[in-house]
């Protein structure tokens, strides 16, 4: 499997906000998204071939049931659900953060973190092969894919938020889903701190119309927008 960190820190997004895990990033994406915070895991990926057991000796060395397997997109990594099996085992729990665009296949996990990706992700031209961009807005949001995993497993709803405008193409993705409006968070888009309360006060007030939770970055807050946090 191809991972490009391995990284023990405070989860900052959420529903398991501030709670220390163990994060097990893989390598590699089958989106290309514009904003993309982890372009070393999925635009240029790039890590280290490591065997199912060299993975879990090195989740074991830190003081947590926690993991968190991310990406990139780790549901196209080799083994992914070899590990998540292993993990279970072991007893771990396991959050999946993926972008729901491919099937659950019964992949262990205690809480899905789902983030469908709205057309503000597609790369602008000329940032990347045309091909690349086509690509990202055939397979950004496959809704009987995003269905299999709302049915029968614990999830969360994560929407990055460029702008409130964004609101309206969020409810078109939600109207086919059995969604409570407490299961859908909604994100600023931002790597820094300022990006971040640039657009919280506008987040805050959709959230109290409609009912959603607002989903800070905290490891943004507490460490920047750097590897290993």
């Amino acid at each position: 499997m191809l991972i490009s960190e391995i990284f023990y820190s405070i989860q900052g997004e959420g529903e398991l906000t501030g709670v220390p895990s163990v994060f097990v990033r893989t390598s590699g994406c089958n989106l290309r998204c514009g904003w993309c915070d982890t372009p070393y895991a999925s635009w240029d990926p790039v890590g280290i071939a490591m065997i199912l057991e060299e993975i879990i000796a090195e989740i074991e060395k830190y003081p947590t049931r926690f993991v968190v397997l991310t990406g990139g997109e780790p549901m196209i990594a080799k083994d992914i659900h070899r590990l998540a099996d292993e993990l279970h085992t072991r007893g771990k729990q396991i959050t999946i953060e993926t972008a729901g665009t491919i099937a659950p296949d019964g992949i262990r996990r205690d809480l899905a973190s789902l983030s469908p990706k709205l057309s503000n992700s597609i790369p602008l031209p000329g940032t990347i092969e045309s091909s690349w961009i086509d690509r990202h807005k055939t397979n950004r949001q496959p809704q009987g894919i995003l269905r299999q995993w709302v049915n029968g497993y614990n999830f969360q709803l994560k929407f990055v938020v460029s702008d409130p405008a964004d609101l309206k193409e969020i409810e078109e993705t939600l109207k086919d889903l059995p969604v409570p409006p407490w299961k859908v968070q909604l994100m600023p888009e931002g790597t820094t701190v300022e990006a971040l309360q640039s657009h919280r006060g506008s987040l805050i007030a959709l959230c109290l119309e409609k009912g959603y939770r607002f989903c800070d970055r905290l490891h943004i807050h507490l460490f920047g927008n750097q590897r290993g946090t």
